[in-house]
């Protein structure tokens, strides 16, 4: 498998961490859409939110737990968003699970 946020997680591609524990890996996003953008992976591929069932949902429960920890240490008082995309009409771009935080500004009301 050539999945770049294994390869991210594994070192073989450089990023820019912000978190890391035994589960969980998080990066700024090349991309940003907002002052903060970090990416928050589980270490473990899984290919979206449509594959997470009984077997590997306490890789989810480890995100979930990392993300304020994220936002604290980012220094994100007045709140932020967390988003994942899923699929082709989610506009999921790399076939491996992973959440987005958002913030740093207001952001708009509207996704759309």
């Amino acid at each position: 498998m050539d999945c770049l946020f294994c390869r991210i997680i594994k070192g073989e591609i450089p990023s820019t961490k912000v978190f890391e524990n035994e589960y969980v890996y998080a990066f700024r996003d090349i991309n940003p859409m907002a002052p903060v953008h970090v990416l928050v992976v589980p270490k473990c591929h899984i290919c979206c939110a449509d594959a997470i069932d009984e077997s590997n949902s306490q890789w989810v429960a480890r995100i979930f737990e990392a993300i304020p920890i994220i936002a604290k240490q980012e220094k994100l008082e007045n709140g932020y968003r967390v988003i994942n995309n899923c699929g082709e009409d989610g506009c999921q771009s790399v076939k491996h699970l992973h959440f987005h935080i958002l913030g740093g500004k207001k952001l708009p009301d509207q996704m759309a």
